[in-house]
């Protein structure tokens, strides 16, 4: 049995943790303050710790690696390879611009093509229109923008196709609100007629179409429909012409509006003046008299020869 002094002795003594040292009431006070003296001294001095208690390999690394980095070489050579990599990012970044910027043109034209869709299904045809103008200009400039980028592929070439029959072959079709049978077959010829001019027709001359543009019969019938206020006998009759037109074997300049002739931009600036200040009667008016100066006088006026 243990004795109660003991015990309390026990209960008396405690141990205090003072960095790697030990001290019980036991310890003579010259010890302990010597013990904490020598601690002391050693937290407020990091060299004598790290002479006492050589690094680890691993804190040697690190030690090297901020000495490098802290000293001037360090600095300017991390500095150098920071600007290097952000001017390859920035590098990137253009030819990535340059390469995609007319497929984000014909992209836009898409939309136009599919939000006119959905207008038409609506019934806010006025509207419908509008998005049409903007996608002919968008597809004027499409091709232009790549060739000045030196950025023409294959890729661009099939997604302005198919952005070119939605928005100049479904959208447009639409427009001729189709109630009867008679009315519907006249829609599906037309969008067929655009298909055909897409994907058969092919002068093998350079910059020469065969077959009327299917964005300037798609124009014209865009500003007919709003200049008469929706007339769908008008409508639908040259609708039926714009399919001759289109299914013919005659050929159609490449018209250039951006790469040509001073006067064929100002003509490209007007449409976009058109479009984004004016009312509906007189931008329709001006694209009308726009696509049937290149439908009737291809040649004599959209050469760029002229």
């Amino acid at each position: 049995m243990e004795e109660p002094g003991n015990k309390m002795y026990k209960e008396k003594e405690t141990k205090m943790k003072k960095g790697n040292y030990i001290v019980s009431p036991r310890a003579s006070s010259s010890s302990l303050q010597s013990s904490v003296a020598e601690e002391h001294h050693c937290r407020l001095n990091p060299a004598k710790m790290w002479m006492l208690s050589p690094p680890s390999d691993e804190e040697s690394h690190e030690l090297a690696w901020l000495w490098k980095h802290s000293s001037p070489i360090g600095v300017f050579q991390y500095t150098k390879k920071l600007f290097l990599s952000e001017q390859t990012g920035r590098a990137q970044a253009l030819e990535f611009v340059r390469k995609n910027a007319a497929n984000a043109i014909s992209m836009a034209n898409l939309i136009m093509g599919l939000s006119s869709i959905l207008c038409n299904l609506n019934g806010l045809y006025y509207c419908a229109c509008w998005l049409l103008l903007i996608g002919f200009l968008l597809d004027l400039a499409d091709g232009a923008v790549a060739r000045q980028l030196n950025a023409c592929s294959a890729l661009g070439a099939k997604l302005d196709d198919f952005a070119d029959f939605t928005s100049f072959g479904l959208a447009t079709a639409l427009l001729l609100q189709a109630h009867g049978i008679l009315d519907g077959l006249l829609s599906i010829t037309y969008v067929l007629a655009v298909f055909a001019r897409l994907c058969f027709f092919s002068s093998g001359i350079p910059f020469m179409y065969r077959g009327l543009p299917c964005p300037y019969a798609s124009s014209l019938l865009t500003g007919t429909y709003i200049l008469t206020g929706g007339n769908l006998v008008l409508l639908r009759m040259i609708a039926l012409v714009m399919i001759l037109f289109m299914v013919d074997q005659g050929f159609y300049p490449h018209d250039k509006v951006l790469e040509s002739q001073p006067w064929k931009k100002v003509v490209y600036a007007g449409g976009i003046l058109m479009v984004l200040f004016s009312s509906y009667s007189i931008a329709s008016l001006y694209y009308l008299i726009w696509s049937s100066s290149y439908i009737f006088f291809p040649v004599a006026l959209w050469s760029s020869k002229v």
